[in-house]
């Protein structure tokens, strides 16, 4: 099954922030690997009263050290996407070192943010699904942070039961509804043509549900033989997030009332 025409690029430079559009800058972390890409983006947004942090990244202190150093300046506030690991293990530190505010989804990081509210010159978009939790920070300028939501460099993990097939597939509806100009994602180079990068990402997870449900409907069928079946080659790698997926469709389906599983055999 085809799908999106994904972004790659070279291997970053570690530890310099280099500029990806006016004003904002660029910090890879050093945890590359096939669910990262080359590491997580650490956005530094620089504006009259100092430069705002999205997504501290992993708990690294070296990570911590090129941010502060990168920054120039006071930290006014640090935003995070959602609780992942990747992204928020480094925001103890940071906020501890940068004396900043945190904005998150939940209040167990910092002070909560929801759909609509604004912070600074960002607005906060609920983008549940990938994570319950998840965030893309939107500016007026039309440059959207869209964090795990949608990455560049691959399809977005959707892990039940904390992720969520149906959110996410709403989300993205949702974004390419937006009339965003930049993405800047939580892995992988820029993406500077947002609509039909987001458009092809939506028919790719519909294409796989039709594809999923196809299958429950020929016959039983369980998420080993689905994965089989449908993901042609497959990095070993990645075979549980391929897993993950297909529950996540399947999940998707019975709540629709299309598939039912009884004692891990799903039908539709």
């Amino acid at each position: 099954m085809s799908g999106p025409r994904f972004l790659t690029e070279p291997e970053p430079p570690r530890g310099v922030a280099v500029p990806v559009a006016p004003g904002i800058r660029r910090i890879v972390a050093g945890n590359p690997g096939p669910m990262t890409y080359h590491g997580t983006n650490t956005y530094l947004i620089d504006d009259a009263a100092g430069v705002s942090v999205l997504d501290p990244g992993p708990d690294d202190a070296r990570h911590v050290a090129d941010i502060l150093a990168a920054a120039g300046g006071p930290v006014v506030r640090i935003l995070l996407s959602h609780g992942h690991a990747d992204h928020s293990g480094a925001l103890p530190a940071l906020a501890a070192a940068a004396e900043a505010p945190v904005f998150a989804a939940s209040d167990r990081f910092g002070a909560a943010v929801g759909e609509s509210d604004g912070v600074g010159d960002f607005v906060a978009l609920a983008t549940p699904g990938h994570a319950p939790d998840h965030l893309c920070f939107a500016r007026p300028d039309g440059v959207v942070f869209s964090a795990d939501h949608v990455m560049s460099f691959s399809t977005s993990v959707v892990i039940p039961p904390d992720g969520d097939m149906a959110a996410y597939i709403a989300g993205l509806r949702r974004m390419l509804s937006r009339d965003a100009r930049l993405l800047l994602p939580g892995h992988g180079p820029p993406i500077t043509e947002p609509r039909p990068f987001i458009a092809a990402l939506l028919e790719h997870r519909l294409r796989r549900e039709a594809a999923v449900l196809a299958l429950v409907r020929s016959g039983p069928q369980t998420v080993v033989a689905i994965v089989a079946a449908l993901y042609v080659p497959l990095d070993p790698r990645l075979r549980g997030a391929a897993e993950a997926s297909v529950l996540a469709h399947l999940l998707k389906l019975r709540a629709e009332g299309l598939a039912e599983e009884r004692e891990g055999v799903w039908r539709g």
